[in-house]
């Protein structure tokens, strides 16, 4: 797995490449640990690239997602499609994660949610 950041105003972009399994995932849970100690506030996780996922990947994103919902802060996650989308309706957590269909669409989502606050 590998992980690419690119920053668009305030909002950093976390593109995950390959397989979230057993042993890679903990990368992208190293990455947005640091990214919270630097104070950074709103989250787009785009899985565009990700074409597998397994409980330890899902484990990875409920702490991710737990973690920055506790600090009031904003995550997205985008591009969920294929074999990651079932795993992620399977596990009923569809409805507990903030997936929207693409990185331009969490942008405006976020951009909204900072003028509300």
């Amino acid at each position: 797995m590998e992980i690419k950041l690119k920053k668009y105003s305030s909002t950093y972009i976390i593109e995950v490449v390959g397989d979230m399994d057993l042993y890679s995932s903990f990368e992208l849970k190293n990455v947005v640990t640091k990214m919270l100690a630097k104070d950074i506030k709103n989250y787009v996780v785009d899985l565009a690239k990700v074409d597998y996922i397994d409980s330890s990947g899902i484990g990875v994103l409920i702490h991710i997602f737990s973690n920055i919902k506790k600090l009031n802060r904003i995550l997205k996650i985008s591009n969920v499609h294929g074999s990651v989308e079932k795993v992620i309706k399977l596990t009923k957590l569809s409805q507990y994660f903030p997936i929207v269909g693409s990185v331009k669409e969490a942008l405006i989502q976020i951009e909204q949610a900072k003028k509300v606050q």
